[in-house]
């Protein structure tokens, strides 16, 4: 996905071409290198604690200083041969560098640190991290920028701080189809002389392209982000990607003429094909159209829905909610329960897919509500009934104070937390202490290897002792 640029101080940075030889100290939570230098944080991607490493200063801020790692002149023992030649480059993988068991060690630590936070969970241990079966070629979707250079185009990630877009070339990470759509497209952008998205300028028409990959049925869904809406240049380009991918099974047009890194604008419109892509997770068909979101890893993604079908344990006499619940893959794996269930998300996409995909699975006992959560929790407040547990799968800013309290107040005696974020994960976890929930159980799962993310599954049970 592509990044917004970092900013290492208020004031604009001071360029130099100044080297220096240090020891890094310790990775932070983005899982880049830092150590101290001339009495400032000196962040060098690509590093591991205790390396000493010659590094170019690229910039100077006035309390943080950016790195460029020259050499390793003294290696730790966790450092491996990167699976790929652009790890020096591409900020995609920022631990791709590290051994795959140093890389599930490092990310039960971040989640131990942020629970060590706080009191109430001081005593709270997460069990070993799932590891991935595999860790390359496991994403199955990605959104990357596209710049033209010369009449060259290069499609891939930005270069960090920059606008400068590292092509990607035939990414080890991305599911093979992925890369097969990518290079298809950056021959047929040079081809057609596409007009390709300038973000100095804020001129051009191709910003963004967007791919989604069913691994089950070796199918694929692509997005073209453009700047403005048009139908005959992309029209053109998206025949010809579906003659030399025979995959591909539709391809939509997204207008975002915004001027921010956000990659979708607010209007999708199908240009060939299908309006969405069926994808299976478990015993589940999905539907997933462009911009819904999805998790990147199926392999991952089903031993979380398992583990939380298992947590949840519902029988038909049950009643459960689903909050947060994106395109439903959650929501309709506790249904075959036979639970009624309620799912609650404010993308009006996401709950469209989630209708449409409880009808192809004939779970009759769906319920989804497109809504703010805050809101929709309060108006279904009197009419829902005991709830036998409650899932909350939130984005990475966890949920509000206002959700955790009327989550506690409908008091269902099992709530289930998936987090990506160990940072909001834990000031969650507190605050629902404070509600009356204590934790049973942690399990963090590896969905996204050679990156610091770690998603966790964390069960919490109603503490009678304690009132909501």
């Amino acid at each position: 996905m592509a990044k917004a640029p970092q900013r290492t101080s208020k004031r604009p940075h001071k360029q130099t071409t100044e080297t220096a030889t240090v020891t890094i100290n310790y990775i932070n939570r983005d899982g880049v290198g830092v150590t101290r230098h001339e009495n400032k944080e000196l962040l060098v991607a690509g590093t591991l604690p205790t390396e000493e490493v010659k590094i170019a200063l690229e910039y100077q801020g006035q309390q943080r200083s950016i790195g460029r790692l020259i050499k390793v002149l003294s290696k730790s023992p966790q450092r491996v041969i990167p699976g790929c030649s652009l790890a020096g480059e591409c900020p995609g993988c920022p631990l791709i560098h590290m051994g795959y068991p140093q890389q599930l060690k490092y990310k039960e630590q971040l989640i131990t640190t942020e629970l060590r936070t706080y009191s109430s969970l001081n005593q709270l241990k997460p069990y070993p991290v799932i590891a991935a079966p595999h860790t390359f070629g496991y994403r199955t979707t990605a959104k990357l920028a596209i710049a033209k250079n010369r009449g060259k185009a290069s499609i891939g990630l930005y270069r960090r701080g920059t606008h400068d877009v590292v092509d990607i070339g035939n990414c080890p990470q991305q599911h093979p189809l992925i890369n097969k759509v990518i290079q298809a497209l950056r021959e047929e952008i040079e081809k057609q002389d596409v007009y390709v998205y300038n973000p100095i300028t804020k001129r051009g028409l191709l910003r963004y392209v967007a791919v989604r990959v069913s691994p089950t049925s070796n199918k694929v869904l692509v997005t073209l982000v453009c700047a403005q809406r048009n139908y005959r240049e992309m029209t053109h380009l998206a025949k010809w990607l579906k003659k030399k991918v025979p995959e591909i099974v539709g391809i939509h047009q997204n207008i975002n003429g915004s001027s921010g890194n956000v990659v979708f604008g607010p209007t999708t419109v199908r240009i060939i094909g299908a309006v969405d892509l069926i994808d299976t997770i478990g015993d589940v068909r999905l539907r997933l159209s462009p911009s819904s979101f999805f998790q990147v890893n199926h392999a991952q993604a089903a031993k979380i829905y398992h583990l939380v079908t298992e947590w949840a344990a519902l029988s038909s006499q049950d009643s459960a909610l689903d909050l947060y619940c994106g395109v439903g893959g959650i929501a309709m794996h506790l249904a075959s329960s036979g639970a009624k269930i309620i799912g609650v998300e404010i993308n009006p996409e996401a709950i469209a897919n989630a209708k449409a995909a409880a009808e192809l699975n004939q779970l009759h006992n769906c319920r989804f509500i497109a809504g703010d959560a805050t809101e929709t929790l309060q108006n279904l407040q009197q009419d829902l009934p005991q709830l036998s547990a409650a899932v909350v799968n939130p984005p990475r800013s966890g949920c509000s104070e206002e959700v955790l309290n009327t989550l506690a107040q409908l008091a269902p005696s099992r709530l289930i937390y998936v987090s990506c974020n160990p940072t909001s994960l834990a000031r969650d976890l507190d605050l629902l202490s404070h509600c009356g929930y204590q934790v049973q159980q942690l399990q963090p799962v590896d969905m996204f290897p050679q990156t610091p993310h770690v998603e966790s599954v964390v069960l919490l049970s109603k503490d009678s002792d304690k009132s909501a």
